[in-house]
């Protein structure tokens, strides 16, 4: 049997609740799987193969594009309860009953999502980079790095994913040089996916004084993990996950931002794998 990668595993799809998700497996095959979710804009081709095959070392793992996101049909829905209905059904479709779930950013969000309506479906929750609902993004910086131009463009991610730091640049330059080799990459999203995600983002983060009530819900083991400074998604709304979600634990990397797990992969693969693993 063939023991695919991050770059070699072949794009599969599945139907359900009317959706052809686009989607890849590989890795140690035989304990619980884990499914990521991907962040804004991000497809299959956005995650850093240092992570993916990190954790794929130790368990099986599963790249999807959610609704409407690039080479999966249908239309992205304009909320995360919705992306988290849809991500249920394809982890149902691949006739699972056990998983894992790991979301970065707006991933988070979802995986929030699906660990609330999944139940006994989901067994174990990572959140990275992600916040809860009703947040208060007024120190985030989103708006002002998305709108900006990038030369090259894919430079972008340097900006959102790390500190303007040398250390932490260079660490970047290296995760943008390994999540560009796979050849054969997804399409880009389209732009209803972009406002899709947009409105939905909005919707989340709208001011609620009960907005932290549907964490105590979560009752699964989670791993809440951050870098020192997200100019995103601020640091602080990891602590208050922590704080509020029942049976959490918080790691913060110094020297980082949004994207801390592509800036110490393999120290987040091995803090991934013993969480999953106790």
């Amino acid at each position: 049997m063939t023991a695919y990668t991050h770059e070699t595993a072949p794009t599969q799809f599945v139907e359900a609740n009317g959706i052809r998700f686009a989607y890849r497996r590989f890795g140690k095959a035989g304990d619980v799987p884990v499914v990521l979710n991907q962040h804004y804009t991000g497809t299959m081709d956005y995650w850093d193969p240092a992570v993916t095959d990190g954790l794929a070392e130790d368990r099986e793992v599963i790249l999807f594009n959610n609704a409407g996101v690039s080479n999966s049909s249908g239309e992205t829905p304009t909320s995360f309860q919705e992306m988290g209905a849809n991500a249920i059904a394809f982890i149902r479709a691949l006739g699972l009953t056990e998983v894992d779930v790991l979301g970065i950013s707006i991933g988070g969000f979802v995986a929030q999502e699906i660990a609330l309506q999944g139940g006994d479906l989901v067994r174990k929750v990572i959140l990275v980079g992600t916040g809860h609902r009703g947040n208060d993004m007024t120190a985030s910086r989103s708006n002002a790095i998305f709108s900006a131009t990038y030369d090259p463009p894919e430079h972008l991610w340097l900006a959102v994913h790390f500190k303007p730091t040398a250390t932490s640049q260079e660490a970047g330059l290296a995760f943008i040089e390994r999540k560009w080799r796979r050849k054969d990459r997804d399409p880009e999203v389209s732009v209803q996916t972009v406002a899709a995600q947009g409105e939905a983002i909005g919707k989340w983060i709208t001011p609620d004084e009960n907005a932290l009530d549907y964490l105590k819900s979560i009752k699964q083991p989670t791993l809440v993990v951050q870098g020192s400074d997200d100019v995103i998604i601020p640091t602080a709304h990891s602590l208050t996950l922590q704080q509020n979600l029942p049976n959490a634990q918080l790691i913060i990397y110094p020297d980082s931002g949004h994207g801390s797990i592509y800036q110490y992969p393999e120290l987040f693969v091995a803090h991934a794998t013993l969480f999953l693993d106790a």
